[in-house]
């Protein structure tokens, strides 16, 4: 059985190589291609049974991701009609549409977090032309990021087929169990990516397909989706404190190479949220005031490239991003917000904030509470705002997101 590297030893670049990959008895990770996505590629799983494949998630429905997945299933000796069930971690395209489509064609049944199902029902509709309000327009123009939101509405309908976003043919609830052959394997919600995020646990085997809530070498976007939840990265902290909680697996995710353990990069991305939130307080402070505003303050990707720079779907993401943290840090109550008469969002210092700043030796309880707060681990933090239940992580290292 091959032994997955440590993420300092995986391949950040060869993992996108077309092929089947055994990553462990009876799994074999196939990366499907995503040519005009920054992304490069995405993975999908293989499970071989006595009955045919499972595969976890399904790719983009475009004729050179079903060619490469042709291809490897010829190489470990499968063809696209031995798959009889996709197992779809959330609804973006990349994970759900090629499962959706070959569903037309082939006897194979498409299961989905049920938190998700409104998601394609909005595509659905978009796809047939029905106008559908979205979310995350209003969110750009109240973030000040009106040109953002005129991107989106013009390309609306762009690319969307009805055959790609048909309605799954079943519903999964957060810890249902599945059998999959002669394994059993776990359905455990992860909200924060999308609201209805799914990842799939096999206990026994010691591993975790994670979609895109634990990527190993870039940070998941959060708060990019049609229907938005309440408040994403909140709920994506919550998400990372569950999966550290559970014991470590062997890390398949559906973007970058698999890599020998789940809690080393939740680590790293708890750390990485950390300092993105107190970036992002930095920024208000020297006087950026709007969502927009702060974005562009602060640098984006492991090499800090510029807002600006970004092409416009990262903008859009790294926008709607910033507007989640922002929202956290309210929940907190270290920002507050006004809207003005134009619907603009302005974000100023709140009382925690000015709390800190308050003179006297001692100070209140509720001073002193706070810098208490503030002498917390960055670990503490997010367990305390994230689930009771939730194991604090036992170290955390910020790396490069």
């Amino acid at each position: 059985m091959p032994v997955l590297p440590s993420l300092a030893r995986a391949d950040r670049q060869n993992w996108t190589e077309p092929g089947a990959e055994l990553v462990a008895a009876g799994v074999h990770r196939i990366p499907l291609p995503l040519p005009s996505d920054g992304l490069r590629a995405v993975n999908v799983y293989a499970i071989a049974t006595d009955e045919g494949l499972t595969l976890i998630d399904g790719g983009w429905a475009l004729p050179v991701a079903e060619e490469a997945l042709t291809n490897a299933l010829r190489d470990i000796g499968f063809s696209l009609g031995d798959i009889r069930t996709f197992l779809v971690t959330h609804a973006h395209r990349d994970h759900y549409t090629q499962a959706s489509a070959l569903r037309e064609r082939f006897d194979v049944r498409v299961a989905l977090g049920a938190l998700e199902w409104p998601t394609v029902e909005f595509c659905q509709r978009r796809a047939r032309g029905e106008h559908v309000d979205d979310i995350e327009v209003g969110m750009l123009r109240r973030a000040g990021a009106t040109e953002l939101a005129d991107i989106i509405e013009r390309h609306a309908f762009a690319r969307l087929y009805p055959r790609d976003w048909a309605v799954p043919d079943t519903s999964l609830d957060d810890g249902q169990s599945i059998t999959v052959g002669t394994r059993t394997v776990t359905a455990h919600h992860t909200p924060g990516h999308t609201r209805g995020h799914l990842i799939f646990r096999d206990a026994d085997a010691g591993l975790l397909f994670a979609g895109d809530h634990v990527l190993p070498h870039i940070t998941p976007s959060v708060g990019f989706e049609p229907i938005r939840q309440e408040s994403p990265l909140r709920a994506y902290l919550a998400s990372l404190a569950l999966v550290r909680a559970m014991p470590d697996a062997l890390l398949l995710p559906a973007h970058g190479p698999a890599t020998g353990s789940v809690h080393e990069r939740v680590d790293e991305l708890l750390a990485h949220h950390a300092e993105r939130l107190d970036l992002t307080s930095a920024a208000l402070r020297a006087g950026c005031d709007t969502a927009y505003a702060v974005a562009a303050h602060l640098g984006w990707t492991r090499r800090h490239t510029r807002l600006e720079d970004l092409d416009p779907f990262n903008r859009i993401l790294a926008v709607l991003e910033t507007v989640a943290h922002l929202d956290v840090l309210i929940e907190r109550g270290l920002v507050g917000a006004t809207d003005d008469d134009r619907g603009l969002r302005h974000y100023h210092q709140g009382e925690s904030a000015r709390l800190a700043a308050t003179p006297g030796p001692r100070g209140t309880s509720r001073q002193r509470a706070w810098r208490r707060r503030r002498r917390m681990s960055t670990s503490q933090k997010i367990a305390s705002t994230a689930s009771p239940n939730a194991r604090i992580p036992r170290r955390v290292t910020l790396t490069e997101p």
